[in-house]
């Protein structure tokens, strides 16, 4: 099954690549020709790209309310930073599950999986905000793993990649995450 959409998702990227390289304007900035920013190259890319790739950098303030998040996993009591989800959120999780529900409810879905957890430990390697030009949208991205340990004792270990997007009252509304097993702390 596996080997059929593997297939299939390989068929599906070549039916909607051209095979002309899609040129893109990336991290275009209004700041001076000296910034990082504004010496970004076009990207030539053989690949259409769907959403965007005109990204620039952003106000630190949606990378902060994504560590506020992490950090209140790690805590777990999310109902205290329930605020900083929109009325409305849909989070893509690493195991293929969809969610999207109301604020109350995704809190409340999350706190139930996290007290099945007796501690959890992240670490941060990179946080970043951005913003995308062309589709006037904010996001911030996420690498670092997490040490869950569970009630019965056991430990389980992840290297997580999360991408958040903020609507323009700064609150996530929307997350994808990405992960890999890691092997777990020595003890």
């Amino acid at each position: 099954m596996k080997k059929i959409l593997v297939l299939a998702s390989i068929a599906m990227l070549a039916a909607c690549n051209s095979g002309e390289p899609v040129k893109t304007d990336s991290m275009q900035s209004s700041a001076d020709s000296t910034s990082p920013a504004s010496a970004m190259k076009t990207i030539t890319s053989p690949y259409q790209i769907f959403y965007s790739s005109e990204f620039a950098m952003d106000e630190p303030k949606n990378a902060e309310t994504l560590l506020a998040l992490w950090k209140a996993w790690d805590g777990g009591d999310l109902s205290a930073h329930k605020d900083l989800f929109a009325d409305s959120v849909e989070m893509h999780f690493a195991d293929g599950t969809i969610i999207h529900s109301s604020r109350d409810s995704v809190v409340a879905m999350a706190q139930k999986v996290r007290d099945m957890i007796a501690s959890s430990v992240s670490s941060v390697n990179v946080v970043m905000a951005v913003k995308s030009i062309d589709q006037n949208s904010n996001w911030a991205a996420i690498w670092g793993k997490e040490v869950d340990t569970y009630k019965n004792g056991k430990i389980d270990s992840a290297n997580l990649q999360e991408t958040w997007r903020f609507n323009k009252d700064g609150k996530a509304d929307l997350m994808f995450q990405y992960k890999q097993a890691a092997a777990p702390p020595k003890k």
